[in-house]
């Protein structure tokens, strides 16, 4: 038979007989061939060569502590009130339509209609009755029940939620009855392949146990601030919302929140809130019925391998200060825009999302030491953390298109610099492109459509408040540190610029 018509798995196995054969040689003769360091050899346990062999003595002892919550809310209808038909007396349909146009009452005896739905949660706290389930679950609901694998059913009220992580607290009264509770694990101890088991109520289907492994850690699936989710192709489906995410030793890591699916249902790719992001939050919202995060208060942007290069870093990391908020923590010299914060409290950040979920995580008033890199050189300052308020705070005004009459203006002459015409800003440049007067740098009048500031989408109007770090005032200053960057053999130039409105933030632009 041709090659082209073996089928994948015999061409897999003769690439893998073929990986075989050279491992056959002795270390040293590969070594003396290659020059090359000997592969390491990977030993697999044999009992976990197969997987578990079974979960159920596992599930048995934690279905108890895995609820359905069923919630109902109403909700305004979306057209003009239906009047019920007439049915004869007696009609064995009378009380099915008596229930559907009864709920279809909205508040205040308009047109409404009554919505359900299920998720599921688990007992964190026997003796208190405490539940832990997702936000989403039971959002603007009405009421909230919750549902035990024996049929018992309590009524439960909400102690707290946080929208940002996606996190509800719920206390039910037992009575006399007895409660299971489940325990967290520390999800910073799992490992990629690691096997976890889901309960849930997936489609109203209560008490469903899957199995599968840690598929990733990490992921950002942007759904909020603090997105470092664990996933799993454990079947998680819709239901299994708010569920526990189990380790083999029966401690909750994660709780499930969200799949990627076309059809509804699950591909193997879910989601789950780790316990290690999730118990601080859970602890806040018991104790206060609300978040405390830990504020920094400064605008951060991502540090891409062109702005590590252009400051001297090496490998990209790190989050580079964009702004500090005025009266925020560090409003105080501490840090500074152009900064690059590579390790906050002792932990090392790794990439600009790590920082808020850090710093969100840290208690407030709590004093911890920042090591930066400024220009070149890592230095560690201490800095007091101030609490970051739940409600939004405004950054800066929406910026409005330039008036028509603009272009009929002359037009302002300069040196250009990576394709930017460049003038220094007076009163007449600043009354034109509506620029704040706290705003000082190099005004940005012209882009030239091909260069490579265009293609980093700055426009007419920007102010180029530093190059390299420096500050600059004239066209001729943003001139000189460009050409002297290309005398030091950098290929890329680090500016920070200003939006009209005081806005800073930073781009890279390629000078080789």
């Amino acid at each position: 038979m041709p090659n082209r018509y073996m089928p994948s798995y015999a061409r897999r196995a003769v690439l893998v007989l073929a990986g075989v054969a050279a491992l056959a040689l002795p270390a040293a003769a590969q070594q003396a061939e290659t020059g090359a360091q000997p592969a390491p050899t990977i030993t697999v346990p044999p009992a976990m060569r197969h997987g578990p062999a079974s979960v159920a003595d596992l599930a048995e002892g934690l279905l108890g502590a895995v609820v359905n919550i069923s919630t109902s809310q109403n909700v305004a209808g979306g057209g003009p009130d239906t009047p019920m038909p007439e049915l004869p007396e007696g009609s064995p349909f009378q009380d099915f339509f008596d229930e559907f146009f009864n709920n279809r009452q909205g508040p205040g005896g308009g047109p409404g209609r009554r919505m359900q739905s299920l998720g599921s949660g688990f007992v964190i706290d026997a003796a208190a009755g405490i539940i832990v389930t997702n936000n989403h679950v039971i959002a603007d609901a009405d009421e909230i029940e919750v549902n035990f694998s024996d049929g018992s059913k309590f009524k439960a009220e909400i102690i707290g939620l946080d929208t940002k992580t996606d996190l509800a607290v719920l206390k039910i009264e037992p009575g006399e009855r007895t409660l299971t509770e489940v325990t967290f694990g520390e999800s910073d101890r799992i490992r990629i392949g690691d096997w976890v088991m889901a309960i849930g109520n997936p489609f109203g289907l209560g008490g469903t146990v899957t199995v599968g492994i840690v598929s990733a850690r990490d992921r950002d699936i942007n759904s909020g601030p603090y997105d470092d989710y664990i996933q799993t192709d454990a079947a998680i489906n819709r239901g299994n919302s708010g569920g526990p995410l189990f380790d083999m030793e029966g401690k909750v890591i994660g709780i499930n929140t969200a799949i990627i699916s076309p059809s509804g249902g699950s591909i193997g790719i879910g989601f789950a809130i780790p316990s290690d992001l999730a118990l601080n939050v859970i602890s806040q919202l018991r104790e206060f019925g609300e978040t405390r995060r830990g504020w920094l208060g400064v605008r951060i942007q991502p540090v891409t391998e062109e702005v590590a290069e252009s400051l001297g870093l090496g490998a990209a990391r790190g989050a580079l200060v964009a702004g500090v908020v005025k009266n925020g923590p560090v409003d105080n010299g501490q840090i500074v825009p152009g900064d690059v914060v590579v390790t906050f409290d002792g932990r090392q950040i790794r990439e600009m999302r790590d920082l808020p979920r850090i710093v969100a995580d840290t208690d407030v008033g709590k004093e911890v030491e920042v090591v930066i890199v400024r220009k070149g050189k890592e230095e560690t300052v201490r800095v007091k953390i101030g609490r970051l308020q739940d409600e939004d705070v405004a950054s800066a005004a929406d910026e409005e298109a330039p008036d028509a009459d603009h272009d009929e203006q002359a037009p302002v002459t300069g040196p250009t610099v990576l394709g930017m015409v460049l003038a220094e800003l007076d009163d007449e440049l600043r009354t034109r492109f509506e620029i704040d007067a706290e705003v000082n740098g190099v005004i940005v009048t012209e882009v030239a459509p091909d260069s490579v500031a265009a293609e980093k989408g700055i426009q007419p109007g920007d102010v180029i408040a530093e190059v390299a770090q420096e500050a600059v005032s004239t066209p001729a200053q943003v001139a000189e540190k460009v050409t002297a960057l290309r005398g030091q053999g950098r290929r890329n130039a680090l500016l920070m610029l200003s939006s009209k409105t005081g806005e800073l933030y930073f781009e890279t632009l390629r000078v080789d």
